[in-house]
Order: structure tokens, then C-alpha cells, then sequence
């Protein structure tokens, strides 16, 4: 068998024609090579048929070199470089530019309250409190914008202290700013109107906060919404720290506009915020952070300094294995006003005035994962009146959250205010509905 191999590859060998040999054999020995070709091709057929792939792929080499041969005789490119010469004529590249690739990427979310039981009648049962359009593009490889825009509307607050509900708002700009993140030494610059980096949950949305609301000391000194101003903010991931933790830094100066810490002043607040982050195991993790913002209170003609100080820290444990189904986390923070306002509009030629006393708020909360889907949580805060430290408010406010998918999330969520002026508590059930619509989820930094 070994033999007829052999002979087999002898015969693929084409003839050296010599100079005496007429020109018109040329088709006769093409004919013969293609007889060859045949009869090598039924021999390694049965080959393989009587079980000996050795000799088959033996053959079928030689096979190989006769068509080559039979293709080189008749003048015709062997049938590989022939395929990839028709691929190539056939392979097509556009070179046109994708003006899809320049749009932002667009996401809306929507916040969406609901009242089974409605303590006040004048409240609607169904409260659409937001709508949010976020617009992200990556400019070039060393900045990006962000903007997000937001729709408003009033109902479901909690007020600490009294005052009037969250008016009705048109449609306006939460955030707007362009933001260079290449810069050498570990810096970042950003500049526009953003949310501040007053600790860390001053920069989440509310669509994804883990509760309807802002902290209590959140609510007095700063504010329903976010502590967001226009100005430049410098952020530094500090070279130091390695396995040991990481360490940033933020410093930032904006235009005060913010009514509840600055009243009407329009001067320059200065904030400064550090950051250190430790991973204690694989499955805990530390966060802990402290903030300052500086400014002015203005009235009438009259003006004080004012210093707003947190501290928050969390807890994180997420074993690897289960992370999915099991978890805890636990936050917690504390907020001191130095520069209280004893009186806007007190007897004599001052009109305001401003105490060294200070108004303290702390807050706790915790969630706890006991499936895919499923939350249970709960959060405790208390704080003082700014404007007369020996009123206090309490807030509880227990929840059960249920995931349907990363776009939807429902909760449920019973408020318990408390205050020390009223002989009485107030509680409230809601059922928070958000969705998100893009590829911005509910976006937390």
C-alpha cells in the first residue's frame, strides 16, 4: 500500500519539457494529469474506507501537489492564492464616519409616590415627583459633559420644622458640567454646575437614594435637594495608601445659592472634602469621610460667616460567593451648623445677627439583602432647629425593597416624624416607584 503511495506522488510530479518537444503536447498533458488526479482522488477514498488514515493523508498530500501541478501546466494561479486573490476583491471596508458615535447617550428616570392612606386631603394619591433626562458623552479620550435636566414636582416632602410644601417647577437643570479626567498625578478638573462633594451621599440622585428622602440634617441645614452650585471642583486621588487603602481629596469653589446655609448672599463658598477607603477582607469594606463648607449669610445689608462640618462613614459586607443573595450595609453621619441666625427681623438698627452657638444633626441607616430581589431596611435620624436649638425633630422610617430588575425597582416605606414642640407624631406609608429608561441606570457616584 506504502508503495502505491509513493508511485502515486512520483506521478503528481509534472514533466520537464525539453526544447524539441512540440507546444501542442501541452493539452495532452494536461489530459493525463487530470486522469491522475482522478484516480488519486478514488484511492484515497478507499483509503479511508479500509480504516488506514495514515496512508489516506499520505495520498491525499500528493493529491494536493498533482492539482497544483495540473493548475501550473494549464497556466491558471493555484486555487488558494486564486481564493484569497477573490477574497480580497470582494472584501469591502466603508470608510465613512458613524455620526451615530457622536450623540450622547441619553437615559430618563422617573420617581414616581403613592399614597394608600392620604393624611392630608389637599395631597394627591398619586405624586409624579420627578422626571430626569441625563445626557453623557465622552467628548475625547480626556474629557466628558454630563448634563441632566429634571422636572420637579411637589408633594410627599418631609418638613422638619414646618414651612411651606415644595412649590411647582418647570423643567430645569440639576447638573451641567464638563469634566477632564486624564490629567497627570492622579487630578481631575470639573467646571459647570454640579452636586457637591459634601459627603457621600450629596452626590447620589435622589432616584437612588435607599430611601424616599435626604437625611434630617440634610433637610434643615441644606435643603430638599442636593447641595448643587456653579464653580470648579479639583479632585485628587492621593498617591498614597496602595493595599493599605485609598485616599482622595476635593477641593471646591462655587458660587453660594443655596438659600438655606447662604440666605441671599451671592459671594463665593470654598469646600474642602477628604476621603480615605480600606478593604478590610474580601467581603467587608470602610468608607469614611469628612466635609466642610465655609461661606456668608446675607439679609438686607447685613452679613456673617457661616461653616457647615459632616462626617459619614460606612460599612459594607458582601461575601463573594453569595453577593447576590446576601449582604449588609450601614451608614451613618453627623452635621454641625456653626453661625446660627438668632433673628432676620429683631428691634433695633441690626437686623441679624449672628451666634457662635451651633445646631447638631445626626443621622444612622442600614439596609439588609435577603434575596436577589429583596431589602429590608431601616434608618433613625435626629436634628436641631437652626433657628432655636432647643427644638429637636425625629425621624424612623423602616422599608422593604423589592428589585424587579436593574430598570425597576419598587419600594415601600413608613415615615415616623417626630417632634418637641408637638404633642403628636406624624406617619405616612409611601409607595416609591422609579424607573430608568437608557443605559444610566439609577445613577449613584
Amino acid at each position: 500500500m506504502l508503495g502505491t503511495v509513493l508511485l502515486l506522488g512520483l506521478l503528481c510530479t509534472p514533466r520537464v519539457g525539453t526544447a524539441q518537444e512540440p507546444r501542442d503536447s501541452l493539452a495532452a498533458e494536461v489530459a493525463r494529469l487530470a486522469a491522475l488526479v482522478d484516480s488519486l482522488a478514488r484511492e484515497v477514498a478507499r483509503l479511508r474506507s479500509a480504516g488506514e488514515p495514515a496512508a489516506a493523508d499520505a495520498a491525499e498530500d500528493a493529491l494536493a501537489r498533482l492539482r497544483a501541478a495540473a493548475d501550473s501546466a494549464a497556466g491558471a494561479p493555484p486555487a488558494a492564492a486564486a481564493a484569497a486573490g477573490q477574497g480580497e476583491e470582494e472584501a469591502f471596508v466603508g470608510r465613512q464616519r458613524s455620526l451615530q458615535a457622536l450623540n450622547p447617550e441619553i437615559s430618563v428616570l422617573g420617581d414616581v409616590l403613592v399614597q394608600p392612606v392620604q393624611q392630608n386631603i389637599d395631597e394627591p394619591a398619586f405624586i409624579p415627583r420627578e422626571f430626569e433626562f441625563s445626557f453623557v458623552s465622552n467628548l475625547d479620550p480626556y474629557s466628558r459633559a454630563k448634563v441632566f435636566l429634571s422636572n420637579h414636582n411637589g408633594g410627599g416632602e418631609i418638613i422638619p420644622f414646618g414651612g411651606e410644601d415644595h412649590e411647582e417647577a418647570a423643567i430645569g437643570v440639576e447638573e451641567g458640567y464638563l469634566e477632564w479626567v486624564g490629567l497627570p498625578a492622579g487630578f481631575g478638573l470639573k467646571l459647570g454646575r454640579f452636586y457637591q462633594q459634601f459627603g457621600q451621599l450629596n452626590r447620589w440622585h435622589s432616584h437612588a437614594l435607599p430611601f424616599q428622602s435626604r437625611s434630617l440634617p440634610h433637610l434643615t441645614f441644606i435643603g430638599e435637594e442636593p447641595l448643587a452650585q456653579t464653580g470648579a471642583s479639583v479632585h485628587w486621588l492621593l498617591p498614597v495608601g496602595g493595599e493599605a487603602g485609598t485616599y482622595e481629596a476635593t477641593f471646591e469653589v462655587t458660587a453660594s445659592s443655596n438659600e438655606a446655609l447662604f440666605g441671599e448672599d451671592h459671594g463665593v463658598s470654598l469646600l474642602g472634602h477628604v476621603n480615605g477607603f480600606w478593604t478590610l477582607s474580601d467581603a467587608t469594606d470602610l468608607d469614611l469621610g469628612l466635609s466642610w463648607i465655609h461661606g456668608d449669610f446675607r439679609s438686607d445689608e447685613n452679613v456673617g460667616g457661616r461653616d457647615l462640618l459632616g462626617a459619614e462613614v460606612a460599612f459594607t459586607w458582601r461575601p463573594p460567593e453569595r453577593a447576590s443573595y446576601r449582604g449588609v450595609t450601614l451608614r451613618g453621619g453627623v452635621m454641625v451648623l456653626n453661625g446660627l441666625v438668632s433673628g432676620l427681623t429683631p428691634p433695633g438698627p441690626d437686623p441679624l445677627e449672628l451666634m457662635d452657638e451651633r445646631a447638631v444633626g445626626f443621622w444612622t441607616a442600614g439596609e439588609l439583602r435577603i434575596g436577589r430581589s429583596w431589602l429590608v431596611g431601616a434608618r433613625f435620624d435626629r436634628t436641631e432647629n437652626p433657628e432655636n436649638t432647643d427644638e429637636t425633630a425625629w425621624l424612623v422610617s423602616p422599608t422593604l425593597t423589592w428589585w424587579e430588575s436593574e430598570f425597576v425597582r419598587v419600594r415601600a416605606e413608613y415615615d415616623l416624624l417626630g417632634r418637641s414642640f408637638l404633642d403628636t407624631d406624624e406617619g405616612r406609608l409611601l409607595l416609591q416607584v422609579t424607573f430608568a429608561m437608557g443605559p444610566h441606570k439609577h445613577e449613584n457616584y
